[in-house]
């Protein structure tokens, strides 16, 4: 039986861009929209975590940050600490948040052990206490030979196939099987589910947000998801309305809140001289230009990815291919299935080809149709398996909060920093 109301934790470690938190807020919103008495609590990474509104029933844990360097390189925001020291105390804070909230769901978003294994040691306490422990996965981790020498080196294989209970892949087999080629076994397999993409929906509030104007003709919007990378699409359209002012239609384009600054600067002076095009650095709630664009044109990201479907926009996705060719990945199958069209940055120092691109996206077809069933079903899978885990409750003789020391911690090979 159930003593008190359900608790779930959701890891969020957001090396770079907004990617882990969107996603984490999005399934924690849905959760407690469907089960008023779940408690759930996000530790996060990204410094933007307080930009966002949760409800009453979600609050969240920044935990210090890092800057991504590369694929797997890392280092302290805050420059008087070394990258040991600062996982060192990301670590003990989430392993605490896991001993006091104690949840009856971890969920862990994308890293098996987290951010240079720091999460190794909740993962191994959470065991002892009977508590579900989640993978979730976005439909694209990289190329299969890729991501297994990666997982193979983090040891995340064996914290797979040990330590978690379930793994939730937010995606459909048809699109991409993020398990298929990396040498997974059948029981892990036999495991997964697949959920679906994550929807979107508009949130209602009384007033349009600051950047669309009641009345204004229609645009096109470009978002670069968080921005950290998304300087040369970015660039791209600016010269496609630099050189064809007959492009016929306006351009939002949201800079993202990890734009580098000089780029940033550049880029709102130019856009200061186009009257069809206008500059925004960062929207919290995107959803609202979503649903009011003509047309989207894009980077590949899983979450920019779910708002193109959700709000079944004609879409024009260029994709980055380093470090990881997951959005590459995506944004082809998307083309093959009829759900967008892709643009590869080959072709960025043709404006024409952009400006071409543009003017043709209100007549593109739209994802819907495609008739790819239960295509955005993320939500709902999500909310039936939360149910049934709480349901079954914690196994028979577990009990919650175990002393420490209790019971040996199962340990994980090659898990530690990477």
């Amino acid at each position: 039986m159930q003593s008190r109301s359900p608790r779930i934790l959701i890891y969020s470690h957001d090396t770079f861009g907004l990617g882990h938190l969107r996603r984490s807020r999005v399934i924690a919103q849905a959760l407690v929209a469907h089960r008023p008495d779940v408690s759930i609590l996000i530790v996060a990474g990204s410094p933007m975590v307080g930009s966002f509104s949760f409800p009453p029933q979600v609050d969240f844990i920044r935990v210090p940050g890092v800057v991504k360097l590369g694929a797997d390189s890392y280092a302290p925001s805050n420059p008087g600490l070394s990258i040991e020291d600062l996982t060192e105390i990301r670590s003990a804070i989430i392993k605490k948040t896991a001993e006091i909230f104690d949840p009856d769901i971890f969920l862990v978003d994308k890293e098996p052990l987290g951010m240079r294994g720091e999460v190794a040691e909740s993962l191994d306490f959470l065991k002892t206490t009977g508590c579900r422990l989640v993978l979730g996965l976005r439909d694209i981790m990289d190329e299969p030979s890729r991501l297994a020498d990666e997982w193979n080196r983090k040891g995340a294989f064996d914290a797979v196939e040990q330590l978690y209970d379930d793994v939730w892949v937010y995606g459909l087999p048809q699109v991409c099987d993020p398990l298929d080629g990396i040498g997974i076994s059948q029981g892990v397999r036999d495991r997964a589910v697949f959920t679906g993409y994550l929807p979107r929906a508009d949130e209602p509030s009384g007033a349009l947000p600051d950047q669309i104007r009641i009345g204004e003709r229609p645009f096109v919007l470009v978002t670069t998801g968080g921005g950290g990378d998304g300087a040369r699409l970015v660039d791209w359209v600016l010269r496609a309305y630099e050189s064809d002012e007959k492009i016929g239609v306006r351009a939002k384009i949201v800079l993202g809140p990890f734009m580098e600054t000089g780029f940033a600067a550049d880029f709102q002076t130019r856009a200061a001289k186009l009257p069809s095009v206008d500059l925004i650095t960062f929207a919290a709630s995107i959803e609202p230009l979503f649903e009011r664009a003509e047309g989207v044109v894009a980077m590949g990201g899983y979450n920019t990815f779910c708002e193109i479907l959700s709000f079944d926009k004609p879409a024009v996705i260029v994709p980055r291919r380093h470090p990881r060719l997951e959005q590459f990945i995506r944004a082809s199958r998307a083309e093959e299935l009829g759900l967008a069209r892709m643009l590869l940055d080959d072709e960025v120092e043709n404006a024409a080809i952009m400006a071409g691109a543009i003017r043709a996206l209100p007549g593109q077809s739209r994802p819907q149709a495609a008739a790819i069933p239960k295509l955005l079903g993320g939500v709902e899978t999500i909310r039936r398996l939360v149910d049934a885990i709480v349901a079954e409750g914690r196994p028979e003789g577990v009990h919650s909060r175990p002393r420490r020391g209790a019971q040996p911690p199962l340990q994980v090979a090659g898990a530690g920093r990477s």
